[in-house]
């Protein structure tokens, strides 16, 4: 589902991405670990084409992701072309990012209705059976202000399956939230795994990423330090940098 290859990104002088390469399978959970400033956010960001990125390639269902190749080159697409291919890529960020103004309803039904010019009757009934199935069937008419920061990360997974993506990522998704709501969100996103859709994680939730993640990757100082099976990570990390690291954490 998710190809990088020697992937590059630089702010400045400072090469945040330093030649990451890496696969995620179709139905795979990866989660991402690594201390602040490794480069795992900017990453998720380049998937779907949030940040451009400056050497290698990077490509999603196997279409490259913001640009096209021609004659050995690439080149970037219109805006039109990439928030088409964006529409096919749910973010879910550490902060919900969801329109004050707008119920929780409003919210999930805003991009399918003006983005992808679904009928609204359409749109309704999935915005309905997507809260129901996030636990919150009860506060479709609330606004965030109205809702705690797990309901209204909630809100914000059910409004990114309302454009019923391919691939679903989540940056922090819990970090921002009091540690009695984490539960409800790790919730939601352990039955998303279960219904086999693919996912891309940063999280520091190491719980999570033993139980539900199919891959574990640390990274630090824009490189992939280790990669394995979550439990063997967690467990037995070869790399001195990934022990130092979860000796912090664990």
């Amino acid at each position: 589902m998710v190809s990088a290859e020697g992937v590059r990104k630089r702010f400045l002088r400072h090469e945040v991405l330093k030649g990451i390469t890496l696969e995620v399978q179709r139905s795979e959970v990866m989660c991402l670990l690594g201390p602040s400033g490794s480069g795992k956010s900017t990453f998720l960001r380049c998937i779907n084409h949030l940040e451009t990125i400056d050497a290698g390639r990077l490509s999603v269902d196997g279409e490259l992701v913001g640009y096209r190749e021609s004659a050995g080159k690439l080149h970037e697409l219109r805006e039109s072309e990439i928030a088409g291919k964006r529409a096919e890529i749910g973010m879910v960020f550490q902060h919900f990012n969801l329109f004050p103004h707008m119920t929780a309803l409003e919210n999930v039904i805003e991009a399918p209705i003006r983005v992808q010019k679904v009928d609204k009757s359409e749109v309704l009934q999935r915005a309905t059976e997507l809260l129901e199935r996030v636990g919150l069937a009860d506060k479709v008419g609330g606004y965030p202000a109205q809702l705690s920061g797990g309901q209204q990360q909630r809100v914000a997974i059910a409004r990114a399956l309302a454009m019923k993506p391919k691939l679903m990522l989540f940056d922090e998704p819990t970090s921002a939230l009091d540690p009695e709501l984490v539960g409800d969100v790790l919730d939601v996103m352990r039955q998303l795994a279960a219904d086999g859709m693919t996912m891309i994680v940063v999280t520091h939730e190491m719980g999570f990423a033993r139980e539900v993640g199919d891959t574990l990757v640390f990274m630090d100082d824009g490189v992939v330090v280790e990669t394995g099976s979550p439990r063997e990570v967690l467990s037995a990390p070869r790399h001195e940098r990934t022990k130092t690291f979860l000796a912090k954490v664990l």
